[in-house]
């Protein structure tokens, strides 16, 4: 049987489920979040040890600015409201992606539930926030070409990303309905098993969950061998 260490999601189709339910594309990421809760505690009961949300990317940067600044109040409201439960739980909140352009209070707040949650050994939840994976990969290499000593190899960039400490990914899942990566994890997905699913965010379930891990388990994974 497979091992399953790590999954990543493309949380995808907020916007759409809120205009769909009459109501605005904010009211759509603040249910997405019920299904955050959701794969998290199914994960949990797995034990799978790594959990990435693709959260912000480098691109959303580019929504209107009364969506950007509600999506960071969820972020920073999220986080502290349930920092008791994300201890109690065991959770480890680790952040991938750039500082750089953030709100400085959300940096503060990043920094501190870190902190908080750095010992706990449950599971890790990535949030990649203000995450680009083309740009990942260029400030890998930039910091090896400073490093002069240091040659440019697969073994030495994959030191250099933001995943440095974190197994890649054995499973990928974007709901929505599309079919593409959207810049993310371009280089650490290069063997992972990829699930599109057509529902939106807001409704996917534990069993939705469940049914891809089941089906992961059986695929014969060759890594390049026969």
């Amino acid at each position: 049987m497979n091992e399953l260490n790590h999954v990543a999601i493309i949380m995808d189709g907020n916007g759409r489920w809120g205009l769909k339910k009459n109501k605005s594309r904010n009211y759509g990421h603040l249910n997405g979040l019920k299904s955050v809760e959701t794969v998290i505690k199914s994960s949990i009961k797995n034990k799978i040890s790594y959990l990435t949300l693709y959260t912000f990317s480098t691109e959303n940067w580019r929504r209107p600015e009364s969506e950007i600044n509600f999506l960071f109040d969820l972020i920073r409201k999220s986080l502290k409201k349930n920092l008791k439960k994300i201890t109690k739980q065991g959770i480890k909140i680790n952040v991938i992606g750039s500082s750089k352009g953030l709100p400085k209070d959300i940096n503060k707040t990043i920094k501190f539930i870190k902190n908080k949650t750095f010992k706990n050994k449950t599971i890790t939840l990535n949030l990649a926030l203000n995450y680009g994976s083309k740009e990942e990969i260029v400030n890998a290499c930039n910091k090896l070409i400073l490093e002069k000593s240091k040659v440019i190899n697969v073994s030495n960039l994959e030191k250099k990303l933001y995943t440095s400490q974190i197994p890649d990914p054995d499973i990928l899942i974007r709901t929505g309905g599309t079919k593409r990566l959207s810049n993310f994890l371009l280089w650490q997905l290069a063997y992972t098993e990829i699930f599109f699913v057509e529902k939106l965010w807001p409704d996917f379930k534990e069993n939705d969950f469940n049914k891809i891990i089941s089906k992961f388990y059986k695929i014969k994974r060759n890594f390049g061998k026969i």
